[in-house]
């Protein structure tokens, strides 16, 4: 539940307002980028979104709403070091960029299944954001690596809570800023067994943490840009993969945050091809059968992906639920 005190705001640093000129869900376009109900770092309401995060300035304290109406502004106020940052940024944190044009296309939408199409019509104001924070979307992914949501969202908010740092006011009571890098790097074999996290994942954690000001450079150049740098050359995808324990699913998660990016699917999810297989097919397949259902849409594949997943469908499910692990006492 996201607090409505904007009556109590104090005057803020920054502030923008944009009209989107058509239907905009404040919703469906950021909650991608909560990791669970509790994350302490960002709280997605219907009407107003709250962010804290670091700029290049220093931290901030993002509040994202919308005035009343069907086609209304949305409003981007900005509290700390990093508010003008923020906001300058903002529209494309909020999905302002995000061409469905093609997608919308007649050519394109008369291959595309039906409840695909039909689900885009109800769903008009859903965009996709790009963050440009690349470890900030990386870290909580390494965390989410072979295991339940439950199990990644509990390991999100015990390590936020713990070494992620109080934002600029007015932030709601609770929440923090990300952990940073050097705060990852930090973490006692003691802090990552009770927030449950198994060696693998928290030694690809320090690998990353320890590579982040190179993939920070990535945030603000577009996708399949190319360049050099201590990763090697070549893309951001080349780049982060050079990362040992990074692979295509972390990848494409990461990238969906950062990048909005439009055709990158989770290739390797426990639940994903089992889902789109069977909404497609009436029949589950795996990671090849998924990306052989997706290759006509290729440069939309992950907005096919998303509209799946907003359709209400809902995938069979057949043997027992995976129990959260415990790795306390290991």
């Amino acid at each position: 539940m996201v607090l409505d005190v904007a009556h109590q705001l104090p005057p803020s640093d920054a502030h923008a307002v944009w009209d989107p000129q058509g239907p905009y869900s404040l919703r469906s376009t950021l909650s991608i980028l909560q990791r669970g109900p509790q994350d302490p770092t960002t709280r997605v309401g219907a009407s107003q979104a709250w962010l804290c995060f670091r700029t290049t300035e220093g931290p901030v304290t993002l509040r994202v709403s919308r005035t009343e109406g069907l086609h209304s502004e949305v409003v981007l106020q900005a509290w700390g070091p990093g508010a003008q940052t923020a906001v300058a940024q903002g529209l494309r944190l909020v999905g302002a960029h995000d061409d469905w044009s093609a997608f919308e296309a007649p050519a394109f939408r008369e291959i595309v299944p039906p409840v695909v199409a039909q689900t885009r019509r109800v769903n008009p104001g859903l965009r996709f954001p790009a963050t440009g924070r690349i470890f900030d979307a990386l870290f909580p992914a390494i965390l989410e690596q072979k295991v339940t949501v439950i199990e990644a969202h509990y390991a999100w908010k015990y390590l936020a809570l713990a070494v992620g740092e109080v934002p600029p006011a007015p932030a709601p009571a609770g929440m923090r800023l990300p952990p940073t890098p050097a705060a990852v790097r930090s973490l006692q074999p003691w802090q990552w067994h009770q927030a449950r996290v198994d060696a693998k994942r928290s030694s690809t954690a320090v690998r990353a943490a320890a590579l982040a000001s190179s993939l920070e450079r990535w945030g603000a150049l577009a996708l399949g840009s190319k360049r050099e740098g201590v990763l090697g050359a070549g893309t951001i995808d080349a780049a982060l993969g050079s990362i040992p324990g990074i692979g295509p699913w972390s990848i494409a998660e990461v990238l969906q945050r950062t990048h909005g990016a439009p055709d990158h699917v989770s290739v390797g999810d426990y639940h994903l091809a089992a889902f789109v297989g069977q909404v497609l097919t009436g029949r589950r397949v795996d990671d090849a059968g998924m990306l052989r259902l997706l290759a006509p849409y290729a440069g939309h594949r992950q907005r096919v992906v998303r509209l799946l997943g907003a359709s209400g469908v809902r995938k069979q499910a057949f043997g027992p639920r995976l129990a959260p692990m415990d790795h306390r006492r290991r």
